[in-house]
């Protein structure tokens, strides 16, 4: 076993999950299984790749390092900018959102924790970069935003909306007692088209075309966001949704602005 491997021994299904044997006949056919799914649906789904061990492990944490999480409540756009009625006040740039969560930043999760473990580990991210077709891939240097564990308590939602960045990683613990779906249009948009009647289709509820993850515990996804409207439904009942976020891009030392950091954590690091 390799110092890598060892750092997440229990926390990731590697007989399944072959991320450590990057030369293996069965890595190259997981890659080709998850490029072949982010290309037909825009998302890349391992259901099972965090051991139940794991999850139950990070649901406890969650638990007790609930108190400390930063409540975020915000209307924006579909595109996270400033409100625009100027072309007419159904226009998706005019329209608004609404947003509200918990979340718990990169240093208030102990380093044995085994989200943190496994996010800390190289055969991780170069895996994701193999996914994605990317040469290589750096994690994120900011101390709060490089990891975070999302809470969706009763209330909270994420409104419909893009990335800013071309793709996002998630590992499911826990869906919501109710409500609390991921939903998603795959490639709503692209570099030449903004497709507003499109996305005025979907923001006034018309469901075709709209997909929805199974978001089963344990479940590593990887989706392109940027051309993809989603959301997260309104949770409902006592049990919380709670994921966490892994951040990575392709350059080295990416952090947030001390303006982000603000908005998202309620204080700058």
């Amino acid at each position: 076993m390799t110092t890598q491997a060892a750092r997440y021994d229990g926390v990731v299904d590697t007989g399944r999950y072959p991320i450590g044997d990057p030369a293996s006949a069965a890595y190259a056919a997981l890659v080709l299984h998850c490029r072949d799914q982010l290309g037909a649906a825009g998302v890349a789904e391992l259901p099972g790749f965090l051991t139940p061990a794991a999850v139950s492990e990070m649901i406890a944490l969650t638990g007790t390092l609930a108190a400390g999480a930063w409540a975020s409540d915000q209307d924006h756009t579909v595109y996270f900018e400033p409100f625009d009625d100027s072309a007419g006040p159904d226009h998706p740039r005019a329209l608004r959102q609404h947003s509200a969560k918990k979340a718990i930043a990169f240093d208030q999760i102990p380093e044995a924790a085994p989200i943190r473990r496994l996010y800390a580990c190289d055969d991780l991210t170069a895996f994701i970069a193999a996914v994605l077709g990317k040469r290589e891939l750096y994690r994120s240097a900011d101390p709060l935003d490089a990891l975070e564990i999302a809470i969706f308590e009763a209330g909270d939602e994420l409104g419909w909306h893009f990335d800013n960045s071309e793709f996002s990683v998630t590992v499911m613990y826990a869906p919501a007692e109710a409500g609390g779906h991921f939903d998603y249009y795959p490639a709503l948009r692209d570099t030449r088209d903004q497709n507003y009647p499109g996305v005025r289709r979907v923001l006034a509820g018309d469901p075709a075309g709209v997909r929805r993850l199974a978001g089963l515990p344990g479940t590593l996804a990887v989706f392109r966001g940027q051309h993809a409207l989603h959301r997260v439904t309104p949770v409902r009942g006592a049990r919380p949704r709670i994921n966490s976020v892994l951040t990575y891009g392709e350059r080295p030392g990416m952090k947030l602005t001390e303006l982000t950091q603000q908005l998202f954590y309620g204080r700058t690091a």
